[in-house]
């Protein structure tokens, strides 16, 4: 058995049965003939997965790495290698004088995992980004791209975690940033801003990313635990009723998206604990391991969270984490 607890931020001192290293796109046929159709977990920097017990299978740890720029009239078109560490990305543009990135910086993980998830923040989500995804289909065994307009890209979610998930390796994503650039401002603490440039938006960003949110170097987490939930716009009416003070963002028509943390936060939860499991004092949506904790009590928090959210507010919690038990994926 091979250690996972520096594998994954949250920190169990957890084992895989193994861990194979990939550094060449090319060789991934080779290399994935070897797991003889046995279970596989494909694993970034491990900022949005954790390990709850003892996984049986293999890990896979992907190494694909470079940038390289090209431009069109109209936009820098960047193809970067899955294993690229999301905010060096962004700092590198910024460094570069590229913007659209910065109210993405600091959002912890790989490249690669960005389109997975279709990471936002502060009004901004990554597939306005995104151009292409290059992935190898394990299935069929060859290298395939994807256009962004079938990646199916929605709130937190993407074809790479519905249709495609556990299937294939994301090997590297092109993005195409326009060259006219146009501030994102209208959300959160960046309201604040006036007259902001790219580089003010980056340092807000990271600053308030910062009194926020706890170093996983320093406390076991993997950021924000839940999704902000999204709920119909007659429902958040009726919530109104009973909770005049509930915050929302329009998403459509007929939608809001309600921030999780107030919700959490209005049912006692923050500060709270199970074991070594906590639900952090400065940000109720961020669960933390102060080292001693284990998966079932992390387990235990966030099903009682899920559990008092439904029953207060008539709202279902989704979690925004990927849970992995001893077989794969664990639904909370």
């Amino acid at each position: 058995m091979y250690s996972l607890a520096s594998l994954h931020s949250f920190g169990f001192p957890i084992s895989a049965h193994a861990i194979m290293s990939i550094d060449v796109a090319a060789d991934l046929q080779a290399q994935l003939s070897q797991l003889n159709n046995t279970a596989f977990y494909i694993l970034g920097e491990g900022s949005n997965t954790v390990f709850l017990e003892d996984y049986q299978g293999t890990v896979i740890k992907p190494a694909f790495m470079g940038i390289d720029l090209k431009h069109t009239d109209t936009h820098y078109m960047l193809k970067v290698g899955a294993s690229e560490n999301w905010h060096q990305l962004v700092l590198w543009c910024m460094q570069h004088q590229i913007y659209g990135l910065e109210n993405l910086a600091l959002i912890p993980g790989t490249v690669g995992a960005a389109p997975i998830q279709n990471i936002g923040a502060y009004g901004v989500e990554v597939e306005q980004f995104i151009h292409q995804v290059d992935y190898f289909d394990m299935g069929e065994q060859n290298h395939k791209s994807l256009a962004s307009s079938n990646c199916e890209f929605a709130y937190r979610d993407s074809v790479f975690k519905n249709r495609l998930a556990d299937n294939v390796v994301i090997t590297c994503v092109v993005f195409a940033i326009p060259k006219k650039w146009k501030a994102v401002m209208h959300y959160g603490e960046l309201k604040a801003l006036s007259e902001p440039s790219a580089i003010d938006i980056f340092n807000k960003v990271v600053q308030v990313r910062k009194d926020k949110l706890p170093d996983p170097s320093k406390i076991g987490n993997a950021g924000s635990f839940f999704k902000n939930p999204i709920i119909t716009s007659d429902h958040y009416t009726e919530l109104l009723q009973a909770w005049p003070s509930i915050p929302s963002y329009p998403v459509d028509l007929h939608k809001v998206k309600v921030p999780a943390a107030w919700l959490i936060d209005q049912l006692g939860f923050k500060g709270k604990k199970i074991g070594g499991i906590g639900c952090h004092p400065n940000q109720a949506l961020v669960l933390t391991n102060d080292g001693s904790g284990t998966g079932e009590q992390l387990l235990q928090l966030a099903r009682a969270i899920k559990d008092a959210v439904l029953s207060e507010f008539s709202i279902m919690m989704e979690n925004e984490v990927r849970l992995i038990g001893n077989k794969g994926p664990v639904i909370l």
